[in-house]
């Protein structure tokens, strides 16, 4: 078992119609091991952009609470949020950096960009970033979830339609994984708002 499955983890954000969709489970585990059933995956970075980080958990939380602290100086200093495509640079750089002893983390980074235009990208543990238009996924159910997600995604949906099919390719796809599940966490954001919804899934 690698050490990015060790506490397992299902992440996956969409593209909508000027909106988007992320979504995580909420398993911590210690390999096969159920340690909680609340964990947080999907962190806010400033109102239009999140951030969901797969693999080792005690990783993830390093790494999150550096972005935090960087994202807080560049407001400091550039009086402004960050934009989604320069913070997928700055998640990118900071783990190359650590390329030789690496965050054993696959970030997930989803966003409104300028004219509410949607950007989700990934990357892996030493910042090779996967940019796509449809959906991105990580973490241990992450085969799962691209089969889920190719055969139900469509473009340009609304912000509802977006909910309903982020959350069955989730709950669907942790099924089929033994690492991760215990329901779901689903942030959808769209210009003007910001809706958060926990799913309950299959407890076991």
């Amino acid at each position: 078992m690698t050490i990015f499955k060790h506490n397992g983890s299902a992440v996956v954000a969409m593209v909508g119609k000027n909106c988007f969709a992320i979504a995580s489970d909420r398993r911590l585990g210690v390999q096969l091991q159920t340690i909680a059933t609340d964990f947080q995956r999907i962190s806010k970075i400033h109102d239009k952009l999140y951030i969901g980080l797969s693999g080792l958990a005690t990783d993830s939380q390093t790494l999150y609470q550096r972005l935090v602290f960087r994202h807080k100086l560049y407001q400091l200093r550039e009086e402004l949020d960050m934009k989604p495509e320069t913070f997928a640079s700055l998640v990118s750089a900071m783990q190359y950096e650590k390329r030789f002893g690496p965050y054993f983390c696959q970030p997930v980074i989803a966003g409104l960009g300028d004219d509410d235009k949607p950007f989700i990208c990934t990357m892996d543990a030493i910042g090779a970033k996967e940019l796509a238009k449809d959906f991105v996924v990580a973490g241990t159910a992450s085969e799962s979830l691209y089969g889920a997600c190719e055969s139900m995604f469509k473009p340009d949906m609304e912000a509802e339609e977006l909910f309903e099919t982020i959350s069955q390719a989730l709950l669907s796809s942790v099924d089929r994984d033994c690492l991760s599940g215990w329901g779901g966490h689903v942030y959808v954001v769209t210009p003007t708002e910001v809706k958060e919804r926990i799913l309950k899934g299959r407890m076991d």
